[in-house]
């Protein structure tokens, strides 16, 4: 059996780390999709445009928005262009209809099985390259104070860095799916009501030690900062019962 073309585009794209131009309109959309220059559902500017806005090649665009569309963002549409999936308030339709079926419970127990090995993968595999990118992610959350979406949305990112660190396609998939169900309405509530600035200062404080342990390629320090940021997870969940 053989591949589709899109699948395998958005396989080489997870083996691979964006270029600096590559990166910086990834960044720029999903700054904008972000603060909701973009609303969901919106559809974005053509690839000519945004060429011509950000002063870029085409072909730039395009792999830009390819992994926009891996990291659940947008969703592109042949034809008809690419339109907005990203959901601030945290309670759209999830993408896949497993991650719109899981409740806090089941997602706990997968992240518990997935992120501690994910963050080992990703110390063997993850370049220097990629750790400077995740610290300019950290440096974000680090300056959030009070934001609770804003500082869940940085967390996702972080997450998703470590995923992308690996080198693996497959597990990226997978996490993407994760992340989906992290989306679900259930957590944005629950980071409403507990996700206070105290909470947010503790979660930085063990992000940073995380961070710290991926640059060191200390594994067993990694997995363990891992846990720890599942238990606090579990706590919030316990608390909204």
């Amino acid at each position: 059996m053989t591949n589709s073309p899109k699948a395998s585009t958005l396989t080489g794209l997870a083996q691979s780390l964006p270029g600096a131009t590559v990166r910086y309109v990834i960044d720029t959309l999903s700054t904008r999709i972000a603060a909701q220059e973009f609303a969901l559902d919106e559809r974005l500017p053509s690839e000519r445009q945004l060429s011509q806005d950000l002063g870029v090649a085409r072909n730039t665009v395009r792999e830009a928005l390819d992994h926009l569309e891996l990291r659940g963002m947008i969703r592109r549409r042949a034809g008809s262009g690419s339109f907005v999936t990203f959901n601030p308030g945290g309670s759209s339709q999830a993408l896949s209809s497993v991650a719109a079926e899981t409740g806090p419970l089941h997602l706990q127990a997968v992240r518990g099985i997935f992120e501690p090995e994910m963050v080992r993968l990703a110390i063997i595999s993850m370049s220097p390259k990629q750790i400077d990118a995740l610290s300019e992610i950290l440096s974000k959350m680090e300056a959030v104070q009070a934001d609770a979406l804003a500082f869940v949305r940085l967390e996702e990112e972080f997450h998703r860095m470590i995923a992308e660190g690996t080198g693996n396609p497959l597990l990226v998939a997978c996490y993407n799916l994760v992340i989906d169900a992290r989306r679900q309405a259930f957590r944005a509530a629950m980071y409403r009501r507990h996700l206070t600035p105290a909470r947010i200062a503790t979660y930085q404080r063990g992000y940073n030690g995380l961070f710290n342990a991926i640059a060191a390629r200390d594994i067993e320090e990694a997995t363990e900062f891992m846990k720890l940021a599942l238990i606090e997870d579990q706590k919030l969940l316990l608390q909204d019962e």
